[in-house]
Order: C-alpha cells, then sequence, then structure tokens
C-alpha cells in the first residue's frame, strides 16, 4: 500500500472513530449507483462529476433543448415567422437526436395531433 494511500485510511478511522460520519445524509440507506456501463471505464470519473455539476451529456443536452423548443412552438401561432424558425430548430435537432441512436418520439405526442388537426387530417 502507497504512503498516501496508509495516510487517507488512518484520517478516514479517526472521523469514524470520532463520530463524523453518522450524522450524513443518506446514512442506513442503499446507495443509488447510477448504471455507467456504457461509458468507457476512462470516462466515468469525469461524467460522475460533469453530472454532480448539473451538466448533462450531449445526447441528452439536444434532448433538453428538443423540449424547450417543442414547447415554445405550442404558444406560437403557426402564421408567425418565429413559428417557422423554430420548427427548423426543432427539425434540426430531432436529426442529431436520430444520429445519436435516440427516439424522438417524446416530441410527437400533443405537438402530431395538434399539427393533423391544423391540417384537416385525423390520427
Amino acid at each position: 500500500m502507497w504512503l498516501i494511500d496508509q495516510l487517507a485510511e488512518q484520517h478516514i478511522k479517526a472521523a469514524e472513530e470520532k463520530g463524523k460520519f453518522n450524522n450524513l445524509p443518506g446514512a442506513g440507506k442503499p446507495l443509488n449507483l447510477d448504471d455507467n456501463s456504457h461509458v468507457p471505464q476512462a470516462l466515468r470519473a469525469g461524467y460522475h462529476l460533469l453530472k454532480n455539476a448539473g451538466f448533462l451529456p450531449p445526447e441528452l443536452e439536444l434532448r433538453r433543448q428538443a423540449i424547450e423548443v417543442n414547447d415554445l412552438l405550442k404558444q406560437l401561432d403557426p402564421e408567425d415567422q418565429r413559428y417557422k424558425d423554430h420548427s427548423k430548430q426543432l427539425a434540426i435537432l430531432e436529426m442529431k437526436l436520430r444520429q445519436a441512436g435516440m427516439s424522438t418520439d417524446f416530441l410527437h405526442g400533443e405537438y402530431a395531433a395538434a399539427l393533423h388537426q391544423r391540417f384537416g387530417r385525423e390520427i
């Protein structure tokens, strides 16, 4: 065992004997471990740090953006120029999500029904 490992173990044991770990949140509960088997071993620590800091992997960030644009489209009039611009942006985000191997079904629930109604078709 390396010297630094021994020092760390000594500090942990001393803190445990003083009871510094007794009132930690989640004490006595099972750990909630993330399934990171799809992430290469060398990148797991980095992904974990980014997740704890509030950052999302690129695919989930694209999904968040697509949901945001989709919600914005629901509030705009289809005749508005901003509606057309945001529709193009949503189409690009959908394409990127599909290229990343993610489903875009979450975008087509209420939005698809509104489009079909607008253009006179029934679902």
